[in-house]
């Protein structure tokens, strides 16, 4: 469950304030598919780095799982992060000089897993998102498509409860993008809540719930 109070974020650039997120207040039920859509500044990616203890909000509360992470040190944010929250970003975020397997093992060191076992679960994982027999291939040898479904896998490397995606299939091609849809929808579908940042209104037939986001606020 997560649940957020009077959420207000500020950018300062200078003496200019940029309120990015303002006084947002709503509740996502476990196991929800939420597509949040609104154009482009209206401050969707800003809300998906505050649920994902990216960024910190200038006032409010975000309660996940009771927990209010808005008041979280440094550390327990990376144990948040590292734990409880699986990102994708649109631009894959992939380590270049890692192959696919190597990207996807890597989250799994920082929680101490043994290589042995780190090896087998991004296997299933690979398998999972459809690129197992591109595992040993680097990041600029495979396409945006190839890399989009490995950044999925990094994400649910540690098999966290929560997905946070930002634009997912804005630089995927239309069938590919479709594809990766599906998978956001199986991984829902086997109990992981989903929060997607788009504006592919494929997504609109899969989400239970859609959050519009305009200069700020949510409504929905």
């Amino acid at each position: 469950m997560i649940e957020v109070e009077n959420l207000i974020k500020v950018y300062r650039r200078g003496e200019i304030e940029v309120i990015a997120i303002r006084d947002v207040t709503l509740s996502i039920k476990d196991r929800e598919f939420v597509m949040l859509v609104g154009p482009s500044g209206s401050g969707k990616t800003t809300f998906l780095h505050l649920l994902g203890g990216i960024d910190r909000p200038t006032a409010g509360k975000i309660f996940v799982n009771g927990k209010n992470i808005a008041f979280f040190n440094d550390k327990e944010l990376t144990d948040y992060r590292r734990k409880d929250v699986g990102m994708v970003f649109q631009f894959f975020n992939l380590i270049p000089t890692l192959t696919a397997i190597e990207n996807v093992m890597l989250p799994m060191q920082f929680i101490g897993m043994g290589r042995s076992e780190r090896k087998k679960r991004a296997e299933e994982l690979l398998k999972l998102v459809g690129i197992y027999e591109r595992k040993d291939h680097y990041p600029d040898e495979m396409s945006g498509g190839e890399q989009q479904r490995v950044a999925i896998a990094v994400a649910l490397a540690n098999d966290p409860p929560l997905i946070l995606a930002d634009e997912p299939t804005g630089e995927l091609d239309t069938q590919t993008g479709l594809e990766i849809i599906k998978i956001f929808k199986k991984l829902n579908d086997e109990g992981k809540t989903v929060i997607i940042a788009t504006h592919d209104m494929r997504l609109e037939k899969y989400a239970t719930r859609i959050l519009e986001i305009r200069d700020g606020k949510i409504t929905g």
